[in-house]
């Protein structure tokens, strides 16, 4: 077989074939050569963060949320967990059959520190299956409020790094939508949203602005960046929040006025606590 060069060395190659990364006879083809692309972007800027909290405490902890089949979980354990003695990947999944795979999946390759539960985002935050703290906080394409839930769980659990690239915000776009008539009485921004493709983006972007903004009052400085080219992914932002424990002054007034400005009072709770 040809050396596949975006295939690291070391990396079981029977991991890469059961995810569909890899076909049978060790190939790739282009959307799965798109879909180890997106995993090694986000691979790039987690690797680091894992070496610095290990080189503080060997015994880390990372949940990752929405994790579906856990493409990143079982990566980031073949990459880093499995040279290491210790370390714990928690991979939560609402979807029982995935969770099973993922089950059946990690015993075949012995990658014995990896559990799956069976739960929604907002059931994993008390959950007795999960630590008291956990280390870092992963949600790749959670849709829609999945993400809320889980900087909640990352807030709650302490969370030293959180990592997110968000999906389908499709809350506030509704709420905007809904009381656009209003809002088109009470300020010219609203044309911002008055066309439906507008809605849809705009509240897309503002939904990840409030969550820059719920993350800073809590003491996290932020990266938000791009993860990879557009021609790749449409669902590409991606936000990086490491926790210093001084909270950007302003942020939680801020991110109440937004709200306010923009009749999203409903969403108080879902942001500010």
């Amino acid at each position: 077989m040809s050396v596949i060069p975006e295939i690291r060395p070391g990396q079981s190659i029977e991991l890469l074939k059961e995810l569909h990364i890899l076909t049978r006879d060790g190939k790739l083809n282009q959307d799965s050569r798109r879909k180890l692309k997106q995993v090694y972007h986000l691979v790039h800027f987690i690797e680091p963060l894992l070496a610095e909290l290990a080189s503080k405490d060997n015994c880390l902890s990372l949940a990752d949320h929405g994790a579906g089949k856990s493409y990143l979980g079982f990566i980031l354990y073949d990459l880093f967990f499995k040279a290491r003695e210790t370390g714990h990947i928690y991979g939560v999944e609402a979807r029982a059959e995935l969770v099973d795979g993922s089950r059946r999946l990690a015993n075949r390759l012995g990658f014995a520190r990896m559990s799956f539960l069976d739960l929604r985002v907002a059931q994993a935050i008390a959950s007795p299956a999960l630590p008291e703290r956990i280390d870092m906080v992963t949600a790749l394409h959670a849709c829609d409020t999945a993400t809320d839930d889980a900087i909640r769980f990352a807030l709650d659990k302490q969370a030293q790094f959180i990592v997110l690239v968000p999906c389908c915000q499709a809350e506030v776009a509704t709420l905007l939508r809904s009381k656009k008539n209003a809002s088109l009485a009470k300020t010219p921004l609203s044309e911002l949203w008055r066309h439906p493709l507008h809605t849809r983006e705009f509240g897309s972007q503002v939904t990840n602005a409030l969550r820059c903004l719920q993350l800073e009052a809590h003491g996290y400085q932020l990266t938000v960046t791009e993860l990879v080219g557009w021609e790749h992914s449409l669902k590409n932002e991606l936000i990086i929040a490491r926790h210093s424990g001084v909270a950007r002054s302003n942020a939680g007034a801020r991110l109440a006025q937004i709200l306010d400005l923009l009749d999203l009072d409903e969403l108080r709770d879902r942001f500010i606590y």
